[in-house]
C-alpha cells in the first residue's frame, strides 16, 4: 500500500509563496509519478502538475502555468510543489497522488494523503 503525506501548507498573503511537500514512507518516491491536485470549497478536484520517475513533467492547469513548479527531492524522498505568485483562487486543499507506475500517463492516480491547505487571503 502506497501512503503518501502532505505538508506544508498555510495562510499567505496575495503574492506570497509556499512550498507543499509530499513525503513517502516504506517506498522510494523516485519509483513513482507523482502528482499534485487541489479541491476548492464547492468546486472539483483538479489536477495540477505531474512528475514522472525520468522527471518528464505535464502540466494539468492553465491556471498555474508559469507560477507552481513541481519537483523532486530523492535524497529526501519527497516532491514538492512551489507556488509562486499565489492569488485567492488558489484557495483550496491541495493533494499528491501517485499513479503507481513511472509514467504520468499511465495508470490512474490513487493512495491520496489526507491534503494540505493552503488559503491565500490578505
Amino acid at each position: 500500500q502506497l501512503q503518501l503525506v502532505e505538508s506544508g501548507g498555510g495562510l499567505v498573503q496575495p503574492g506570497g509563496s509556499l512550498r507543499l511537500s509530499c513525503a513517502a514512507s516504506g517506498f522510494s518516491l523516485d519509483d513513482y509519478a507523482i502528482g499534485w491536485f487541489r479541491q476548492a470549497p464547492g468546486k472539483e478536484r483538479e489536477g495540477l502538475l505531474c512528475i514522472s520517475s525520468h522527471d518528464g513533467r505535464t502540466n494539468y492547469a492553465d491556471s498555474v502555468k508559469g507560477r507552481f513548479t513541481i519537483s523532486r527531492d530523492n535524497a529526501n524522498n519527497a516532491v514538492y510543489l512551489q507556488m509562486n505568485s499565489l492569488k485567492p483562487e488558489d484557495t483550496a486543499t491541495y493533494y499528491c497522488a501517485t499513479t503507481g507506475t513511472l509514467s504520468c500517463r499511465v495508470g490512474n492516480f490513487g493512495s491520496w494523503g489526507q491534503g494540505t491547505r493552503v488559503t491565500v487571503s490578505s
